[in-house]
């Protein structure tokens, strides 16, 4: 769980941004994205102790680093964003050899169309309930604490639902997918109340749950691939736009600000189907 965080609010109600001190364990390094998985000890008054990407802000200071060594580092944390810097190396140890991601263990060419998963409601949804309807669909977890990943996804919604509804003539036949990857974790309840911190509107957003087994496949089939290691979940990045015929319309494969960008896409995709819903048959660009 994460630990109750303080205020990050200051008296003048804006975001009071946050530093802190941290010491972890490298599992993994990506230079190239100019990110490194650690596995952090709790961090006081921020979150408990879980393994976790983090953004750095120059790739130099990964430099000379590798997977198990035993780092401090300086954790910043503002509204929109987070990074780390100040990394030291202070020891190694051997790690054993990572495991396959969830998704890669389930076969991917299962029928999930009229596959009962439950929404934050606790009503059963099946995709081909919004057949006829442009979605936006990503995946997330409502543990996660970082506010540049899945809170980015969750504030990418919000903010294109609120843009949406703000517009004259806007199509009605749109509707938002938060599907969880933490099922264990996130049950209805947790999901509704995670949706009302949004300020989300059902009509027009769904948060899903269901098995781990049939969440695994469709985040598959949707180029999600993520690590659950039983206290945090590793993950990438994926919001699909499907078009009111059922097709894969656009894949965003970043977090990030995408507001304006989803709801140019949804407006795209809201057009009349004309074909069967089908779910995307590759979604790895």
């Amino acid at each position: 769980m994460v630990i109750p965080a303080q205020s990050t609010k200051s008296p003048s109600g804006s975001f009071a941004p946050r530093e802190f001190s941290a010491r972890g364990v490298i599992t993994a390094i990506n230079s190239q994205a100019e990110t490194v998985v650690i596995q952090n000890e709790t961090i006081s008054n921020f979150m408990a102790a879980m393994t976790m990407p983090f953004k750095v802000k120059s790739r130099n200071e990964l430099l000379h680093l590798q997977r198990g060594d035993q780092i401090s580092f300086q954790l910043h944390v503002r509204e929109n964003g987070s990074w780390i810097d100040q990394i030291q190396k202070v020891g190694f140890i051997s790690l054993p050899a990572p495991a396959n991601s969830v998704s890669k263990t389930y076969n991917s060419k299962s029928a999930l169309l009229d596959f009962p998963f439950t929404n934050e409601l606790g009503q059963t949804v099946r995709l081909n309930d919004f057949h006829g309807q442009a979605l936006a669909i990503t995946f997330f977890y409502t543990r996660c604490p970082l506010p540049d990943y899945c809170p980015r996804l969750s504030k990418n919604f919000q903010e294109a639902s609120e843009k949406m509804e703000a517009m004259n003539k806007a199509p009605t036949n749109w509707h938002f997918l938060s599907i969880t990857f933490d099922p264990q974790t996130d049950s209805p309840e947790t999901l509704r109340a995670y949706g009302q911190s949004y300020h989300y509107d059902p009509a027009h957003w769904s948060f899903l749950t269901g098995p781990p087994e049939k969440i695994a496949e469709l985040a598959q089939r949707s180029g999600v691939t993520y690590e659950n290691d039983g206290v945090t979940i590793n993950h990438n990045f994926r919001t699909l736009i499907i078009d009111a015929s059922g097709h894969l319309q656009m894949i965003f494969p970043t977090s990030g600000d995408l507001s304006g960008q989803i709801v140019a896409e949804i407006l795209k995709a809201a057009a009349p189907a004309t074909s069967n819903a089908n779910l995307p048959k590759s979604a790895t660009n």
